[in-house]
């Protein structure tokens, strides 16, 4: 029990570090007048281009892309990109009010919206990928990064996300509807766990009061150094020297610690595996795995990580996805364009908004992605013949998932908006004092 929330614990510490770097990320785009016109040179071809092709072409694009390989939404519209900009806005909302990593909904909900979860995760990768390119922070702010410890991790990571991406294609071309199985299933595993973690802890929060931090309450530099002391697991693995030995936390721990390359390669791996198949960077596993696996300092852990997801995400989203046509550009831009206003809505918000209830909020939007995810899987499992379910109690139920995730996601958007736009005075006032 304790290492279930030891490991959750460390998620949450993952998601709010990516939090960070997506906020710092959206300044810097948003702040520098150059980018800006990069960005609308780079969104109205893309954009305009994939709509007009796509009107023009109409149902014999598929066919024109490859049939099977040619991915949905084969008919892209005006429409479609809205809900591209609109789920990009709640990702963003989420990551700059809550404070942690918006990305899980982004998947979920474009599978939802009818988009094949390949491309979905294929198209998520990209984004990121986008937004690190058009940011272009290097994460000094977040946190050291160790560059030998980063280099060896990535190897894995790199390995791990070629036979994620491999894994997703197969899956594919044997069965869409058993690709859409496999990645809806990860996902509600993932949300699942997260999600009666951050419940748990919201609740315990409560209870004791405790909960008017921003930002879901703390940072994980703040106090004692998280991973400065090392449990046995660490030990024993630094304690296994098979060499090369890499040396890392030399700024934290007095003469530094040293781990095998092959814990990192294996780490990176699983990490890279992760990212492959869900398309959310694994930022997430790579907080836990660092700091309760390896035993090295949160502080180390957060550069790191969001080294890793720039280049994890990147290499995906081009290797294993771009080249097969598995990503949907124009989605792409609508999510890109979308979060910016949206981490700049939840960020100012939080300055008005207790802490307990944004973390009540975050729990909420993790179970409503995984109520979407598990009430979405029966469907495709009935559609396969793997369990006996009819095409109307299958299809219930997703519309029960659908409908569940989209009233909370949506209400959680109304909610930060309507706080922004009554409290703009107030917002207007701090901006004129700091």
């Amino acid at each position: 029990m304790k290492f279930f929330r030891e490991w959750g614990k460390f998620m949450m510490m993952g998601a709010r570090a990516h939090a960070r770097w997506e906020i710092d990320v959206s300044n810097t785009i948003l702040g520098d007048k150059k980018r800006l016109i990069i960005l609308g040179l780079l969104t109205v071809p893309v954009i305009w281009g994939g709509i007009a092709f796509a009107e023009q072409m109409g149902t014999a694009l598929p066919e024109l892309l490859g049939g099977k390989k040619a991915y949905s939404p084969a008919f892209y519209s005006t429409g479609i990109f809205i809900v591209s900009i609109l789920i990009g806005l709640g990702a963003g909302l989420i990551t700059g009010c809550i404070g942690a990593g918006g990305g899980f909904i982004i998947a979920p909900a474009l599978m939802s919206a009818g988009i094949k979860g390949i491309l979905a995760v294929g198209t998520d990768l990209f984004h990121i990928f986008a937004k690190a390119i058009m940011g272009s922070v290097i994460h000094r702010k977040l946190g050291n990064v160790s560059v030998p410890l980063a280099v060896v991790f990535l190897i894995g990571a790199i390995i791990g996300a070629t036979f994620g991406g491999l894994i997703n294609r197969v899956l594919y071309e044997i069965n869409p509807v058993l690709s859409d199985a496999f990645i809806t299933t990860i996902y509600s595993l993932m949300l699942g766990f997260l999600g009666i973690y951050a419940m748990t802890d919201f609740l315990k929060a409560r209870r004791s009061d405790k909960g008017d931090a921003p930002h879901g309450g703390g940072d994980a530099h703040g106090g004692k150094i998280e991973g400065a002391e090392m449990g046995n697991l660490p030990k024993k693995l630094q304690g296994m020297k098979i060499p090369p030995m890499i040396r890392f936390d030399a700024e934290v721990i007095p003469g530094g610690r040293s781990i095998s390359w092959l814990f990192l390669v294996l780490s990176g791996a699983l990490v890279g595996l992760a990212a492959g198949i869900m398309g959310v960077g694994g930022g997430f596993l790579t907080f836990p795995i660092f700091v309760y696996m390896l035993g090295v300092s949160s502080m180390t852990t957060v550069g790191t990580d969001i080294f890793q997801i720039v280049f994890t995400a990147g290499y995906a989203a081009i290797s294993q996805y771009a080249i097969y046509g598995f990503i949907f550009y124009t989605l792409a831009m609508g999510m890109l364009l979308g979060s910016l206003i949206g981490i700049q809505i939840g960020a100012m918000v939080t300055k008005v908004v207790p802490g307990i209830t944004i973390r009540g909020f975050y729990a909420m939007a993790v179970l409503a992605g995984f109520v979407n995810r598990i009430f979405a899987l029966p469907a495709k499992l009935g559609e396969m013949e793997i369990i006996p379910i009819s095409t109307q109690t299958g299809a219930v139920l997703e519309s029960i998932g659908v409908w569940a995730f989209f009233i909370v996601i949506g209400g959680f958007s109304v909610w930060v908006i309507g706080t922004f736009l009554a409290n703009i005075g107030v917002l207007k006032g701090e901006e004129g004092r700091s």
